[in-house]
């Protein structure tokens, strides 16, 4: 056992039913550890825009007021840093790095804090080879990228050279990552970007798309049949019909973004679903081995003192962040 860290210096927004609340500093006391649980000293957290979409209401914020701890809403899931307390059960040991992701329908605090209190299986071991700050780009985008692949019956281990895969906003975390997983699986990964991304998704093993060129989807249709289209701008942008069109039999269109409008179509149509990756161990350890091996790299477009993650959120709501925003406590 580690000596008790009596408060944590956090990121919160204060309880309103009214619009979003500022992002403030406050010390919060410091949670007390259940028999599995582990405290961690955060040196890396990653910024998703579930972050932020947490704080303007809609169906996230509604399930955090029923299954969320009480109290101020602490945003974020990602983050990397040093086990320095553990409870009598943890199968993990102090001093120890590690990469995970917090859980509020498990009564946690999100990740914008100086400490984290997670069950041991939300965390998986860093290899010393493996730095703090690649490590917090994994959870959320990797673990949503795994999750696509299985709901479109792709491995999420393995090779798949006949697997066709098309990434709608190749750019971003979710993106990158999809694109060099299909690479370490020998699929054929095809990403729509801008004309300055073009060279970054070729780099990664992709045809690259260019959107400005013209027509996207239609440029991608001779690229298809596909077993996944991940569709992560949004369908205001790409109709949902199009999408399925360019769809092989029983293949999926995965959406990260998902308007309101696209409900009917996910209640009633096999091949549309929302997929949003909820990291564990049994998660974290395979995308942490693939980024040892070489297999995917990280790519983080700036880092921000944790006090400026106001910043950082309106970065990432502009929509152009290429890989990752990182907030550094």
């Amino acid at each position: 056992m580690g000596s008790l860290i009596t408060h944590q210096r956090t990121i919160l927004v204060a309880s309103s039913d009214s619009g979003e609340a500022p992002l403030v500093l406050q010390e919060l006391p410091a949670k007390p550890l259940g028999p599995r649980d582990v405290r961690v000293k955060l040196h890396s957290i990653g910024v998703n825009p579930v972050d932020w979409k947490m704080r303007s209401g809609g169906p996230l914020r509604f399930a955090h007021r029923f299954l969320g701890p009480r109290g101020p809403l602490v945003v974020g899931v990602d983050f990397a840093g040093e086990v320095v307390e553990c409870g009598p059960k943890a199968d993990l040991k102090l001093a120890t790095r590690v990469v995970g992701a917090t859980d509020f329908s498990r009564g946690q605090r999100g990740s914008y804090a100086s400490e984290v209190v997670v069950r041991d299986d939300q965390c998986a071991v860093l290899p010393d080879s493996v730095g703090y700050d690649d490590a917090a780009c994994l959870p959320v985008p990797g673990a949503t990228a795994l999750r696509c692949f299985a709901e479109a019956g792709l491995p999420t281990v393995g090779k798949a050279p006949s697997a066709r895969i098309l990434v709608l906003g190749a750019s971003g975390g979710v993106g990158l990552i999809t694109l060099q997983l299909a690479r370490a699986m020998g699929a054929t990964a095809v990403g729509v970007c801008s004309s300055r991304n073009r060279a970054l998704v070729e780099r990664l093993g992709a045809i690259a798309i260019d959107y400005t060129a013209g027509d996207a989807l239609t440029a991608a249709r001779e690229h298809g049949p596909f077993d996944l289209v991940l569709q992560g701008v949004g369908s205001d942008v790409y109709p949902l019909a199009r999408c399925r069109a360019l769809l092989k039999n029983k293949g999926l269109v995965a959406l990260i973004v998902v308007n309101p409008s696209d409900v009917p179509s996910m209640l009633f149509r096999r091949s549309v679903k929302s997929v949003l990756g909820r990291p564990d161990r049994s998660m974290l350890e395979p995308l942490v081995a693939a980024f040892a091996r070489g297999d995917i790299e990280t790519l983080v477009e700036e880092r921000f003192a944790l006090a400026d993650a106001e910043q950082a959120h309106q970065r990432s709501k502009a929509g152009k962040v290429v890989g990752k925003l990182l907030l550094i406590p």
